[in-house]
């Protein structure tokens, strides 16, 4: 029998995962249909997508862009209506024509829509795993208030989802499961002498050895706060404490995470490294669907390395690990301080290890207070954010 076509929302339609999703929705047009395509400031590139697949709605950051885009669909695809800012983001994220939601909005401005989807009880495949950094048990509980499907993106939390017992629910670990092992690349500077790291240059902090991201993204990558992210995202994720999930390096990004279980066992998921294939799993889960991502050729790597992480070399990753065991409001201060802080290198303000620097000043300064509303986690983000600044706009002048 025919699969009845399911629409989809993709949050972040121009970035890295939104267009491997778009080309995954290409190989499977039977299955899947675009609502809704969202982008922040990348209008030529929403547009040429919106010509290409036609979405009901396609949203942008403010009306500037937006009549930017609306001359732009007039002959491409006249027959999508755009919308601005994040209730516009919000109203395609829980428009009752969407089955699934892409949450691939990077950091914290991705929670609001995220939410919204989760709220309306969507399948959510969830990249953005800033809001649940931010907002943590409170995420898992509007998740199981909402009856919403909650479905990892992550290639690590992907991973570590097809390694766990099948009818496993997110939110809580299954009995028989020791520990669970994030792998991570070790980012471009994982064998450049520790003294090296603070000449480091933006440019070469974006040049990820395995993996094609945006900015952000690589800069955590190289600082291994990526990791540490992901670490916190594990634990809410999969209702984990802070000792049973394990950091591996393992340069060649094959193994994409595993899981170790109470007999000895220790179950892996490799692949190519390509978002395509979590993208896909996810899609179609529980079903396995094509990906368009190459068979993996074991002969190719001979060799596969592991090794423990250096906090030396990462002390992002151990400040990530410190605040997930502090609990509250700490992983939303560390989250806000992490994004300023990278932005303020990437634009030449401050030297690659003032970034861990400067999210130990903002984590010592904050009072940690247990989180109980969206409203509340927004204002420490805003808080952080400003005392951030501060710090920056001090050691600039000193």
């Amino acid at each position: 029998m025919a699969i009845a076509q399911q629409g989809v929302t993709i949050l972040g339609a121009t970035g890295s995962i939104g267009r491997s999703t778009l080309d995954v929705v290409a190989r499977h047009p039977d299955r899947f249909r675009v609502v809704a395509l969202t982008a922040n400031r990348q209008v030529e590139r929403l547009a040429e997508q919106c010509s290409q697949f036609h979405p009901d709605y396609a949203v942008v950051a403010d009306a500037e862009y937006a009549q930017q885009l609306t001359d732009l669909l007039h002959t491409a695809s006249p027959a999508t209506e755009v919308l601005v800012g994040v209730e516009g983001l919000e109203q395609v994220s829980a428009d009752s024509s969407v089955h699934q939601v892409m949450a691939a909005i990077v950091g914290a401005a991705g929670l609001r829509p995220t939410l919204a989807a989760v709220r309306a009880g969507k399948r959510v495949l969830l990249a953005n795993k800033e809001s649940l950094v931010m907002t943590g048990a409170l995420f898992m509980q509007e998740v199981e208030a909402s009856g919403a499907e909650l479905l990892p993106i992550d290639s690590e939390h992907n991973a570590i989802f097809q390694c766990l017992p099948q009818q496993a629910p997110l939110g809580a670990i299954p009995p028989g499961v020791e520990k669970i092992l994030l792998t991570g690349s070790g980012g471009p500077f994982r064998t450049l002498p520790v003294e090296a790291l603070a000449g480091v240059t933006p440019a070469e902090a974006v040049a990820h050895p395995n993996w094609s991201m945006g900015r952000k993204i690589s800069v955590d990558s190289a600082t291994m706060m990526n990791k540490g992210l992901e670490f916190i995202e594990a634990c809410w994720l999969f209702g984990a404490t802070a000792d049973q999930i394990q950091v591996v390096i393992h340069p060649e990004s094959v193994i994409h995470s595993m899981v170790q279980y109470s007999d000895g066992s220790v179950l892996a998921q490799m692949g190519n490294p390509d978002m395509r294939t979590p993208i896909a799993h996810a899609m179609g889960w529980p079903e396995r669907m094509n990906s368009g991502v190459a068979d993996l050729d074991l002969y190719q790597w001979a060799q596969l390395r592991f090794e423990p992480p250096d906090y030396d070399r990462y002390p992002c990753l151990e400040l990530a690990i410190e605040a997930m065991r502090q609990g509250g409001s700490a992983t939303t201060v560390l989250n806000a301080a992490n994004e300023v802080a990278v932005d303020a290198f990437l634009d030449g303000r401050i030297g690659y290890m003032m970034i861990p620097a400067m999210i130990e000043a903002c984590l010592k300064q904050a009072t940690t207070t247990e989180i109980v509303t969206i409203e509340q986690v927004i204002s420490i983000d805003q808080e952080t954010r400003h005392a951030a600044n501060e710090w920056i706009n001090h050691a600039e002048h000193h």
